[in-house]
């Protein structure tokens, strides 16, 4: 899932260059019969990505199930696979969030170049998303200060009635069922008979809810950051996020160079959090990016929040004592630089409208305040997060989701599940429950990484190794033995050697 503060806009934060003409002739050719192919393509140039791609769109009903009113715009891209003569099922890579658009997220694709040796790779932007009739929704005003960063969120409510008032849009029509039933219709366009999915944490229920509706479709699947139906959002986030935590602490604890630097860590944390808790930081801190000092406010609330955003990258979180050690000392500058960064970033690949409508529509409805209170008891981060999305969801149209939506996925389709060790909120546990009813599936856990495993090499090889022989009994069990987390940073300056 992209990254979840504790209050309501941080939660809807938590998700070799070729030849034109190589380019063209391959997606002439596209891995499909060019007669069974309806889509128009045209080439076109994906943000961080260098090869040369095909884009499209394809108009579909907003309600499939009428087949009446408003129609949307899918958008549609294949990268080529380079063999004169490619294999003729694609991988689908889909996205995270939910919210984000995978046309935006070309650099991704580097870690499938193997694979595209031999198979088009293709993204579709979910409706509501990226280029796909988008609900996008401002929650973070171009013109930003800090405070805008960090603030309460008693506007928010508001905020998103005035976005869905300006949508033209029945915002009940966008769920992930209706979404894997668009792409089943973009899969038909472009003329594959089987499609190799490739999900990415919400993108691995896309994933499972595509299995469900159309299991004759799919060949093989990957899943990394796995969320199967069991998951409500954001139930279990303080749970899982306090379980990296601790994991972080006690590497740090057990590390020679972090503990002598910042000995008594979580106890001092405890304090700062005991003290926000009775009333808010009060703190001047230069921009990072300006160096103009602005004053801002900070809750225990918006801090736990902003530290649980620092837990989904391995790397972030190497940062995370020597950051908690400075707070705690009453220097706020790097925890605002951190945090600061990576606002900005989410909040280019995020529709709030798209990612709204499918937890209200998802999610929400299956929780209560005392589920919401008991996951959350015991942990550093509170019940905040659920409640404040329960109270979020007032209002929003009332969406329905299939008759045994929730229930437990069961497939024979070759499955590959991958786990980060220190993943925040899609641990290796939930990948150990949706195995249980992939009868064919493999579990791999990653040592040293967090909510994403595309950086490990093996991990690579066993997707390639997957997509190529379409089997996972032949796929090697251990991946990155040797695998640590990233060492500690004592300073900004670098990281411990």
């Amino acid at each position: 899932m992209a990254g979840a503060h504790t209050h309501i806009r941080s939660i809807l934060r938590r998700l070799a260059w070729v030849l034109g003409l190589v380019a063209l002739s391959a997606c002439s050719r596209g891995g499909s019969s060019p007669q069974a192919r309806t889509l128009k393509l045209e080439p076109c140039q994906l943000e961080g990505l260098a090869p040369q791609a095909q884009c499209g769109a394809l108009e579909v009903f907003e309600n499939r199930e009428t087949k009446t009113g408003r129609k949307l715009s899918l958008r549609v891209a294949v990268v080529p696979a380079l063999a004169a003569q490619p294999q003729p099922d694609p991988l689908v890579f889909l996205a995270g969030g939910p919210g984000q658009a995978a046309t935006r997220l070309g650099a991704v694709l580097r870690a499938v170049e193997h694979i595209r040796r031999q198979r088009d790779i293709v993204l579709v932007d979910m409706r509501g998303t990226g280029d796909s009739s988008p609900l996008d929704c401002e929650f973070l005003p171009k013109d930003a200060g800090l405070a805008d960063y960090f603030s309460e969120d008693d506007d928010l409510a508001p905020r998103i009635r005035a976005c869905r008032e300006r949508w033209d849009a029945d915002v009940r029509q966008y769920t992930t069922p209706i979404a894997m039933a668009d792409l089943d219709e973009v899969r038909a366009a472009l003329g594959y008979e089987k499609l190799n999915l490739w999900g990415g944490s919400y993108g691995t229920r896309a994933a499972l809810v595509y299995m469900r509706q159309y299991p004759e479709r799919v060949r093989t699947a990957i899943l990394d950051g796995v969320a199967p139906m069991s998951l409500y959002l954001p139930l279990y986030m303080p749970r899982d996020a306090q379980r990296a935590l601790d994991l972080l602490l006690a590497h740090c604890e057990k590390d020679a160079a972090c503990e002598k630097n910042f000995p008594r860590l979580r106890t001092r944390t405890e304090a700062l959090l005991e003290k926000l808790s009775q009333e808010p930081a009060r703190v001047r801190v230069a921009h990072p990016r300006t160096g103009v000092p602005e004053d801002i406010v900070l809750t225990r609330q918006a801090f736990v929040g902003a530290l649980f955003g620092l837990l989904y990258s391995a790397e972030d979180s190497s940062m995370v004592p020597l950051m908690l050690d400075r707070v705690t000392q009453g220097d706020w500058a790097p925890f605002v630089a951190l945090n600061v960064g990576r606002g900005e970033r989410m909040e280019k690949v995020m529709s709030r409208g798209l990612q709204m409508a499918v937890v209200c529509a998802e999610d929400v409805p299956f929780l209560d305040t005392a589920a919401v209170e008991r996951e959350a008891k015991g942990t550093w981060f509170g019940a905040s997060m659920g409640l404040e999305m329960m109270k979020a969801c007032e209002g929003w149209p009332k969406a329905t989701v299939p008759a045994g939506f929730r229930d437990a996925v069961v497939s024979d389709v070759p499955t590959l599940l991958l786990s980060g060790e220190l993943d925040p909120v899609t641990p290796p546990a939930w990948a150990e429950e949706a195995k249980r009813t992939l009868k064919n599936s493999l579990h791999v856990q990653v040592p040293g990484v967090g909510h994403n495993t595309l950086g490990v090499d093996c991990v690579r090889k066993l997707m390639v190794d997957l997509v190529a022989d379409g089997r996972v009994d032949t796929l090697k069990p251990s991946c990155g033995a040797g695998l640590a987390r990233p060492p500690f940073f004592t300073s900004f300056a670098g990281p411990v050697p």
